[in-house]
């Protein structure tokens, strides 16, 4: 099983929680890989933090790993110069790049996770689902599939991108990566990676919302949990953050318990990050 996340330091205690659910439901040997960039103010994913979570998952399974990938050369070879100013770092958009980094285009398929997402099952039925003749396995976004609708005006398909599972050959052989930068370095776009993607994907496969719960609290069907942004509008409208590795919110503004061994175990490792 091959898992990306892609983000600078800021991302390495959520990427903590989330790879301690995977191993505590999934026992499988696990590649993990971690896109990152040193560029401007961008500071890169550590590799002392990469090292740790190497020696991690590797106490669940000896042949699962963690690979680190400097993907600076690749990035600033092709910038997405339209939004770079946008509301997210250009870190957002690494995943944009799987088929020019070596490490990733090699591979058959990619289950890409955004560090906000938290597992409470078994990802083998989403991660082993038919891609034949698909560029890309996700479920609809929460919000964006009202709004968005690349293929007529009634046909939601609107994915949301922090969960995305995708056929890498199939990818590379559409150009649908490329197709996402040269509209991110062409045109301003809000939630940039997010509508390259759906612009640029023409075979997708919708999923059941269990891969990709987006709502505050999960479901009991919920496979991954997103920490997404949420809205809301009583006593008056505001956008809801919490992120799973903020202890404190997640028990008094989210009413979630559920999640506490594994922040137990958090608490006493992040200190090596």
């Amino acid at each position: 099983m091959n898992i990306l996340y892609c983000g600078d330091k800021g991302i390495a205690r959520g990427v903590l929680v989330s790879v301690l659910s995977i191993l505590k439901h999934n026992k499988q040997p696990i590649s993990f890989y971690i896109a990152t960039i040193n560029y401007k103010d961008t500071v890169a994913f550590s590799e002392k933090s990469a090292k740790f979570l190497d020696e991690l998952v590797k106490r669940t399974n000896k042949k699962s790993f963690v690979k680190l990938i400097d993907a600076t050369e690749v990035f600033t070879a092709n910038l997405p110069k339209k939004n770079m100013g946008s509301y997210f770092t250009p870190c957002s958009m690494l995943r944009l790049y799987i088929d020019k980094i070596p490490e990733l285009n090699k591979l058959d398929r990619i289950l890409y996770l955004d560090y906000d997402v938290v597992c409470r099952g078994d990802l083998s039925e989403f991660y082993n689902t038919d891609l034949d003749g698909v560029e890309a396995a996700g479920v609809l976004d929460i919000y964006g599939k009202n709004f968005y609708h690349y293929r007529g005006l009634f046909n939601f398909d609107y994915m949301n991108s922090g969960v995305m599972l995708f056929n890498v050959p199939e990818c590379l052989k559409s150009g649908m990566f490329e197709k996402a930068v040269k509209l991110c370095a062409g045109r301003w776009m809000m939630l940039a990676d997010q509508a390259a993607l759906n612009k640029s994907i023409e075979k997708r496969k919708l999923c059941p919302r269990e891969f990709n719960e987006q709502g505050e609290r999960p479901r009991e069907d919920t496979v991954l949990h997103h920490f997404s942004n949420n809205f809301k509008f009583f006593p008056y409208f505001r956008v809801q953050k919490v992120k799973p590795f903020e202890i404190e919110k997640i028990h008094k503004v989210l009413k979630i318990t559920e999640y506490d061994d594994i922040l137990k175990e958090y608490n006493k490792l992040k200190g090596n990050l």
